[in-house]
């Protein structure tokens, strides 16, 4: 946001107030300075007034001026193709050093003497308004010849560039900064002086607009003769100063010029643009098929404050136009349809200045007082709307600012910022936020405004109190668990790795897996390979292993804990594991042919990762990445909870992938249990194996859950270490378990092992008639 010091003092008295002070101010009141620039005209360069021109007898561009600078008239040969009888310009006189040893001396130019330079505005070190000279008027103050350049402050300026916010669009204008000044230094701020110049007519008699009601502008036209208009120096230099000057476009430059003063959104439609009827121009106002307000003439002239067009320089009867709509529901609306926008879109989806009819009144004036002539009256179409009110206790703001506030100043400073403010009992204030104040929301807001006009500096410093809770959660918990289970994977040789929740949704249809309903799909997926929601972690994980592959990664185990989605998009949280490849690294003790992976050794990593689990042949496989031979279901507390298997032969050709193994098991069924020490047996174990005859067709499970029933304290553990057949047994098959035996009182005798390895035989007779191999 650009000011100057000058353009300031049109709305507010700083005269007292140095430059430096008033950066200091707006840095304390949040608004924060990024530069300041002095503008000073060299000594030396006077008014002066062009008295005649003749050209150059041997020179086609140059013209020989005569110009009276007040004391004398000097002889100036000029370059310059605007120059003119008449005019009055900015004369650097012979001695003048308009900087960089650019020293005005008396010289011949082809023969002619020339004594002085007339200037243009860069030459002075103004901004740019055209290629030739600069012609002066009184906007810059009363003009008397020979009085230097130096002496006119409006043209003598300092230019500060302030760094706002994205949430302080109220602050987008010159008016903005100077209402903010105001409440800080408790100045008024001076009202706008009025000198309409009507036209003979009422807008009525010239303008008909046709307004549809669901429009969600608020707007206001007034008709405007721009006949006799001509556009300051002044306001020129200013406008050039913002970097949006167009030379030879007087009506938009105003435009620009008054937008950037007041803050209203302002633009113009030429008469010529407008559909004509009973001689009458007429506009209409309605939404386009994306939603947003448009008005159309003869054909569409604009988006409302989201896109203008060009203004035509030769036109001279226009429709003014003050807009505002809801920064909220505008840059919303944009997002949502991607549209192209235009410079006006900035300042309306940021918060313009919503005192439309104020906006309006001030161009009025301004381009009154310069030769226009208005219309009188307007058409407008206002929505009413209530202010947002807040019950605000002044305790809870001195809690926040963690400093006693006096109610009363709490009230002050507020009305000074424009809010509303009424007084209720146990020290509830209701506030009533200004129009403006887009940004105001709640208590919080309302104390930043509190705090940033006392002074960040002057509220006193205090040590940070800390009172330790109980933070303990799911979430903590959680956070432990994962922890605790990277650890231990990494530990077994696991290497973490993240990938994307999206997957391709051609890849898990062709491999079996479920994939999320159509219209809960991705709307616009960051890339094409990646359409859709993941149903498993395990396609990634492959894809990841077979990208190791290609690089020369002939043995690879990654492990992720992560999200995936069901069918309806709803989440949970998975760990899974793959391992492709090589068990170890190739050295001396496998004579550099170390073994692939199996079932069993890729299982007991798992194993101690994710702790205690049972296994159990799968009876259904609903995925093509499962083999049919060697695959399992993972059971913790008797529930399914995931699965371990073997990837299919068939995948891993797909993906040039050696034997690999995969699991998934479900993250909230892993225990997080503190683990709890119990005493030990200080007696001698013993080891005793036991070789039974069952049918092919039992599981171990029965076996296992038969012996566990005796709850026999001896049995410490057992486990099944052999499994033998032959075409003798036939339909059966013979298992060995070893078991560990040991009490917690005595040294075993060997009475009691073999009262329990019979106790144990007969469970297994009796439950389920199985018994010794013979």
């Amino acid at each position: 946001m650009i000011i100057t010091r000058t353009w300031l003092e049109e709305f507010i008295d700083i005269s007292k107030i140095s430059t430096d002070e008033i950066c200091k101010t707006l840095n304390s009141i949040g608004l924060e300075v990024d530069s300041v620039e002095k503008l000073s005209i060299a000594p030396k360069v006077v008014v002066g007034k062009v008295l005649e021109k003749v050209k150059h007898p041997d020179a086609d561009k140059l013209n020989i001026c005569q110009v009276d600078i007040g004391e004398s008239t000097v002889q100036i040969v000029c370059g310059a193709k605007n120059v003119d009888a008449g005019q009055l310009v900015p004369v650097a006189v012979v001695g003048c050093d308009l900087g960089n040893d650019f020293i005005i001396k008396a010289a011949k130019l082809r023969g002619v003497e020339s004594n002085g330079m007339i200037c243009s505005s860069t030459e002075l070190g103004l901004a740019k308004l055209n290629d030739g000279i600069l012609e002066l008027d009184d906007s810059i103050g009363k003009l008397i010849l020979g009085k230097e350049l130096k002496e006119y402050s409006k043209l003598n300026d300092e230019i500060i560039e302030v760094e706002l916010t994205a949430n302080r669009g109220d602050c987008l204008s010159i008016y903005g900064i100077a209402r903010e000044l105001s409440a800080y230094y408790n100045i008024p701020l001076i009202e706008c002086e009025k000198q309409l110049k009507h036209n003979d007519l009422g807008i009525g008699q010239v303008l008909e607009v046709e307004c549809d009601s669901n429009i969600k502008s608020s707007l206001l036209f007034k008709a405007v003769n721009f006949a006799n208009f001509k556009f300051p120096v002044l306001h020129k230099l200013r406008t050039s100063i913002l970097g949006k000057y167009q030379e030879g476009n007087d009506v938009k430059n105003v435009l620009t010029y008054a937008t950037h003063a007041i803050g209203v959104i302002l633009n113009a439609y030429s008469k010529e643009k407008t559909i004509q009827g009973n001689n009458l121009s007429i506009l209409k106002i309605k939404k386009d098929e994306q939603g947003f307000d448009n008005v159309y003439g003869i054909e569409q002239l604009s988006k409302i404050c989201v896109e203008h067009k060009d203004i035509n320089p030769d036109d001279t009867n226009f429709i003014l136009e003050a807009s505002y709509i809801n920064p909220e529901y505008i840059s919303k609306k944009v997002f949502e349809t991607k549209i192209k926008t235009g410079e006006v879109y900035y300042k309306a989806s940021r918060g313009s200045e919503p005192d439309i009819e104020f906006g309006a009144n001030y161009f009025s004036n301004l381009v009154s007082k310069y030769g226009a002539s208005i219309y009188r009256g307007n058409e407008s179409f206002i929505e009413d709307s209530e202010k947002l009110t807040l019950d605000v206790s002044v305790r809870k703001i001195n809690a926040i600012i963690g400093q006693e506030i006096p109610k009363i100043d709490i009230e002050k400073i507020l009305t000074s910022l424009g809010f509303e403010v009424k007084d209720t009992l146990d020290n509830v204030l209701v506030i009533k936020i200004p129009y403006y104040r887009h940004d105001i929301k709640n208590v919080a807001d309302i104390t930043e405004e509190i705090v940033r006009i006392i002074g960040i500096d002057n509220i006193i410093s205090k040590p940070l109190q800390i009172d330790e809770v109980n933070r303990v959660n799911k979430t903590s918990n959680d956070l432990i668990k994962k922890n605790k289970l990277r650890f231990k994977a990494i530990e077994n040789g696991f290497y973490e790795t993240l990938t994307y929740v999206f997957s391709s949704k051609e890849n898990l249809q062709k491999y079996g897996f479920k994939t999320v309903k159509d219209d809960l799909e991705l709307i616009n997926p960051i890339v094409k390979e990646l359409n859709t929601y993941r149903t498993t972690m395990l396609l990634n994980l492959v894809e990841a292993c077979a990208n190791n592959f290609k690089v020369g990664a002939r043995s690879t185990a990654f492990f992720e804990i992560g999200t995936i989605f069901d069918e309806n998009r709803n989440e949970s949280k998975k760990i899974s594991f793959i391992q492709t490849g090589n068990a170890e690294s190739e050295d001396v003790s496998n004579a550099g042919k170390p073994k692939n992976i199996d079932f069993f050794a890729f299982s007991k990593k798992i194993l101690n990762t994710i702790g205690k689990f049972d296994l159990e042949a799968m009876t259904q496989i609903d995925n093509s990445f499962i083999h049919p031979f060697q695959n399992a279901n993972i059971i913790i507390d008797g529930k399914v909870v995931g699965y371990i298997c073997k990837l299919h032969p068939s995948v891993c050709t797909d993906f040039d992938l050696n034997d690999t193994f995969i699991a998934q098991v479900d993250f909230e069924a892993i225990s997080n249990d503190i683990i709890k020490t119990n005493a030990y047996s200080k007696f001698q174990s013993s080891k005793k194996d036991l070789t039974i005859i069952t049918p092919k067709s039992m599981e171990y499970k029965e076996i296992k859950k038969a012996i566990n029933s005796l709850n026999n304290t001896n049995i410490k553990q057992f486990n099944l270490i052999d499994i033998y057949n032959d075409e003798k047994l036939g339909d059966s098959e013979s298992l060995t378990i070893r078991f560990v035996l040991q009490n917690d009182e005595k040294t075993m005798e060997d009475e009691d092992i073999t009262s329990t390895m019979t106790s144990i035989l007969n469970v297994l007779n009796e439950k389920l008639s199985i018994g010794l191999r013979q």
